[in-house]
């Protein structure tokens, strides 16, 4: 018997193809697969499951044991009982290993209360950043800032408060929905990297056409990619149980092509603009400071994912792992970028016309710029604004 703790369901197979004398054969053909599905009731009663007989074209790689196929796959369980009848078409002299795929209702369990304790730590940090930066107004925040006050929120919405209706609603919403805010988190951070790796060299206003317009259009369309991917999926999965991107790949491919260059371009694109700041912020302390400690984390992040994935956990050890280390990251860097309470008290001073005279010498009155990025302890940085260029001592 099945819950939705069980989550989704896959029925594989592995087949052994031998010749008359118990060889192995290698082999590469393609076979048609006859697959009906019903589900059973509480009363017993059976009922077909998306109403249809499906049948597939099937293609076995063999070598000293055949690669495993996927006949049919559920992304979410309506019954507790199913009944499945296959049939292989075409194929003599084979002997095959059929089984059940599917979640371990105990990791479920585990799953909601993991992503529960990472909602609430990430309302508490985002309440706690937000507190920080509740006497600054905007146009005092660094770009930093503004960005963690954006990643921030789009957290919560990664860790999916809304995960444990999967588990009270038999239907295909719920799971969509976590992966559309997966993405959107994704790609939000991806538009991170760009515009601080950027905007660290730009300390002027950065305009909208210029500055974020070429960036929200490469990440864009990766989103875009990357939803249009998962609804297609998810619609064909809907209609048909033993649909696979995998075999039905030539309606992929285009999508796959377009994908993989917009990725290039945007590792490209980030590339250029990493060794740019490097090169040109190498001899300014407090700005390099701040470069070097956004790459050295970042790179932290990727080489333990590298790490995870080369060892090849099961998929709920690299689940947990994955997820525990994106939150982490981004915890990492709303601690950093934080207004430290010194910084506070000089902005105070700064934008209290009483002190504004006694803070600042001569040659800043006489020869301020109009924005500059002053950083504060702890690495952490806010923009003070300075008098008006040209303005004289008697002004």
């Amino acid at each position: 018997p099945l819950s939705t703790y069980n989550q989704q369901l896959w029925l594989t197979c592995v087949m052994q193809v031998e010749h008359s004398n118990g060889e192995a054969l290698s082999i590469f053909s393609h076979f048609p697969v006859k697959c009906k599905l019903k589900g059973v009731l509480q009363d017993a009663s059976v009922m077909h499951v998306r109403n249809n007989v499906h049948q597939k074209s099937r293609t076995l790689h063999c070598g000293n044991k055949c690669d495993e196929i996927i006949v049919v796959h559920l992304g979410y369980l309506n019954y507790t009982l199913y009944q499945v009848n296959v049939t292989f078409k075409g194929l003599e002299n084979i002997t095959y290993e059929v089984n059940w795929k599917m979640y371990n209702p105990s990791f479920s369990q585990v799953e909601i209360w993991f992503r529960f304790v990472f909602v609430v730590l990430t309302f508490v940090v985002t309440c706690m950043f937000a507190h920080s930066l509740r006497k600054f107004s905007m146009r005092d925040w660094g770009i930093e800032q503004k960005w963690m006050s954006i990643l921030l929120p789009l957290l919560l919405l990664y860790n999916d408060p809304f995960f444990p209706l999967s588990f009270l609603v038999n239907s295909w919403f719920p799971g969509t929905l976590d992966a559309f805010f997966q993405a959107l988190f994704l790609c939000s951070l991806l538009l991170f990297w760009l515009c601080v790796y950027h905007g660290i060299r730009v300390q002027g206003e950065r305009k909208c056409l210029t500055f974020y317009l070429p960036k929200l259009v490469v990440v864009g369309f990766l989103w875009l990619s990357a939803v249009t991917l998962g609804i297609w999926q998810t619609v064909n999965e809907l209609k048909d149980p033993t649909y696979q991107y995998k075999v039905d790949i030539a309606n992929f491919q285009g999508m796959k092509i377009f994908f993989l260059v917009v990725v290039t371009l945007y590792i490209l694109y980030l590339i250029f603009l990493i060794v740019r700041a490097c090169s040109e912020l190498k001899n300014m302390p407090y700005t390099d400071l701040r470069l070097k400690f956004l790459t050295t984390l970042t790179f932290v992040v990727l080489i333990i994912s590298m790490v995870i994935l080369y060892l090849r956990f099961d998929i709920p050890a690299e689940f947990l792992s994955f997820y525990g280390l994106l939150n982490f990251y981004l915890y990492t860097l709303a601690f950093v970028y934080s207004p430290s309470r010194n910084a506070l008290y000089d902005s105070q001073l700064k934008d209290n016309p009483a002190f504004s005279m006694l803070n600042d010498s001569d040659d800043e009155v006489i020869y301020g710029s109009d924005y500059e990025e002053m950083p504060l302890q702890n690495g952490r940085a806010i923009k003070a604004t300075a008098k008006y260029q040209g303005e004289s001592e008697s002004d």
